[in-house]
This record gives C-alpha cells, sequence and structure tokens, in this order.
C-alpha cells in the first residue's frame, strides 16, 4: 500500500495526518490524490460515506490555494450545515503545519447571513458551502466567484434529492467554464448524469472504487419480516439484544422520527430524535450528546442524518424502508466506519419483500433473513 508520502503530499500535510492518526491513505484517496495533484481534468469519483473522501479530494483542493493570493480559489459544495462544518474543520486541521496560512470560511442555513457576510469580507480562498445559502449570497452580489479553479462536489446525489438542482445550475453558471470540477458521490441516478453531461468535461477522469467498497463489504445486511402492529415490539427486541452498542434508527418521515422516540423513550431507553422541523441549537444538542456517547440511539430522517460522522457505530435500523435505492446506502454507510464491522438491519412488511430484492441486485449485497 502506498505511503501518503508516495502519493505526492507535501510532507506538512504528511505530517497534520500522521498527527491526526490517519497512518494509511483509503482506497479512494490512493486512487484520487495522485491524480488531483498533477492532472487538470475534471474527476468524477464514485465512493460510499465513510470511505475518506474529503481528504481525496481537500488535500488537493489545499494543494491547488495560492496563500498569497487574497481570493476565493476554490468552492467545495455539501448538502448540509453539518458536512460544511466537517469538512471546514477537516480542512483546518490538514493545514496545521504549512507555513502559509490557508483561510477558509463555510457558509450554511441555520445561521444569520449578516455574520457569514462578515466573515466572507476576511481573507477567504476556500468557500465550503451548502447550494441554497450560497445562491443567496450570489444573488446579493456580496461573493465573488470569478477567481475560482476548483470546485467540488460533495455528495453530488444527495445534494440532488435534497432539491438543489436548480441552486447547483446556477452556481455552475456562475463560476468560469475553465474552472475544474471534481464530482464526488456514492451513487448516479439520472439527474445526476445529466448534471454531469451539461458540466462536466467530457474528457474528465473517473474513479470508482470497488462495488464491495461502494456498499461496504464490512456490513452485514439483515431483515426482519415483521407487521405495522407488531414492528415496536420487534424493535424492542432488537434494541435489548444490542445492550450497550450504539446506533441510528431511520424514519421516512419527521412524524414518524417523533412518535418513534417518544415510544422507545417510555419503553426505558436512551434515544433522541434528529429531524428537519429541530432548531438549529436542539440538533446541535442532541448530535453533541450522539457524539460524546452520553446518547445511545439516534432516531432520524434521511436528510437529518447527512454529515453525522460518528465512529463505532454497532448499527443501523430501517424502520422503514428507504423511498430511493441510494438511501440505503447512505444509510448503511453510517456503520461500519474506519475498517470496523457492522449490521444494518431492515424491518419488512410481507409485501416489501419484492423491494428487498431490488435492493439486493441493485447493490450486488445478500440481505438474509433474520428470525428474533
Amino acid at each position: 500500500m502506498a505511503s501518503f508520502s508516495a502519493l505526492g503530499l507535501h510532507k506538512n500535510y504528511v505530517k497534520s495526518l500522521k498527527e491526526l492518526g490517519i497512518k494509511e491513505p483509503t482506497e479512494i484517496q490512493q486512487q484520487a490524490i495522485p491524480i488531483l495533484l498533477k492532472s487538470k481534468k475534471d474527476l468524477i469519483g464514485l465512493a460510499q460515506t465513510g470511505t475518506g473522501k474529503t481528504a481525496a479530494y481537500g488535500l488537493p483542493v489545499l494543494h491547488r490555494i495560492n496563500p498569497n493570493k487574497a481570493e476565493i480559489q476554490a468552492l467545495i459544495l455539501s448538502p448540509t450545515r453539518e458536512l460544511v462544518q466537517q469538512i471546514k474543520k477537516q480542512l483546518f486541521k490538514f493545514t496545521k503545519y504549512n507555513d502559509a496560512k490557508i483561510f477558509c470560511e463555510g457558509v450554511y442555513g441555520g445561521e444569520k447571513i449578516d455574520i457569514q457576510i462578515k466573515n466572507l469580507k476576511r481573507t477567504t480562498h476556500i468557500i465550503v458551502a451548502t447550494p441554497g445559502r450560497l445562491v443567496d449570497l450570489i444573488g446579493r452580489n456580496v461573493v465573488d466567484l470569478k477567481n475560482v479553479e476548483t470546485l467540488v462536489l460533495d455528495e453530488a446525489d444527495e445534494m440532488l434529492s435534497m432539491g438543489f438542482k436548480d441552486d447547483l445550475t446556477t452556481i455552475l453558471k456562475t463560476t468560469k467554464p475553465s474552472k475544474n470540477t471534481w464530482l464526488f458521490s456514492a451513487t448516479m441516478p439520472e439527474a445526476l448524469k445529466d448534471i454531469v453531461k451539461r458540466y462536466i468535461k467530457p474528457d474528465a477522469i473517473k474513479l470508482e472504487v470497488n462495488r464491495n467498497s461502494l456498499v461496504n463489504a464490512n456490513i452485514k445486511h439483515l431483515f426482519v419480516e415483521t407487521t405495522i402492529q407488531n414492528k415496536v415490539n420487534v424493535l424492542v427486541s432488537l434494541l435489548e439484544e444490542r445492550d450497550t452498542e450504539r446506533g441510528i434508527i431511520f424514519c421516512k418521515t419527521k412524524a414518524g422520527t417523533q412518535a418513534l422516540t417518544e415510544q422507545l423513550q417510555k419503553e426505558g431507553f436512551n434515544v433522541g430524535a434528529l429531524e428537519g422541523d429541530m432548531q438549529q441549537r436542539d440538533r446541535e444538542k442532541v448530535m453533541r450528546a450522539f457524539k460524546n456517547t452520553s446518547l445511545q440511539i439516534l432516531i432520524s430522517t434521511d436528510v437529518s442524518a447527512r454529515g453525522i460522522d460518528v465512529n463505532n457505530l454497532g448499527f443501523v435500523i430501517h424502520y422503514q424502508l428507504p423511498e430511493h435505492l441510494e438511501y440505503y446506502t447512505h444509510r448503511s454507510g453510517r456503520t461500519a466506519r474506519a475498517g470496523k464491522k457492522g449490521e444494518s438491519i431492515a424491518l419488512v412488511l410481507s409485501n416489501e419483500i419484492s423491494r428487498v430484492q431490488q435492493i439486493e441486485k441493485a447493490l450486488g449485497i445478500k440481505m438474509k433473513p433474520k428470525t428474533l
């Protein structure tokens, strides 16, 4: 396996990675970093959440920045504020030993736009943003993107499924055609193929981690057949089996998330909810508790779970099967991170067995029946 030094990274970045405990590059990092450091072509990278994509594109982005130019040179788009904050924090940690300072700003909804406008008046080399908030800033003429040389679309499929297609189009049109666009995604739905066709150069380099890595070979996929009436009881049995293990339960709706959280709290489980109608401060409070392990189990909608980067989760449970196939990949990818093993368990009704078979066929996995 190639070392980070062998991939071509500057010794200061290698030193930072070592201090962060990141010693060996993941598969997507091994493939992407040497290409992005040397090539001036666009890139499409297919890799699941949790495979180290942030470092795969983030380190080459940092290499491309000229700290002596007080202008925005790179733009990273991501679907949620949590991911934006996470990426910004990661980039900051990577630059610890740099001789010249590289300045990065995060812009996202849920924080007063005036604060972000004020921050952007300082020297900024990289913007990490959610598409909606960035388009708002573009409309106010407070952000200058004419010098952007590198545009990264991170979790591109998720940005589209969250309704950001028009915003992405606006941003792609606002930046200069000669820029390099690096697109990273877990899946390639039709809407994303359309973006690729229109805005990614035809000679783009395409990378895909092997199929097993895409659905993470360390995840054991199971399903339990049940009825609507017995679903909560089955869930309780599954959680009791797991004792002190930590994990995430996925629901399709905000209302379902809230109702299930109340039911499980009454059963004495240490659970908290994460859904779209929550105030930002309440959301941050729940996430803090989950990350510092004082909260054992998180119950979440698909959109709200984006940006959760927590290691050592033993399981995810699909209380309801997701609407979109790519959501199954994203959900399952919350467990078995950083080389650990985990279980992805779906609670299915008898009329949903055909859906299980669809998931198996599309993702090249085997979902084994589990009896309680």
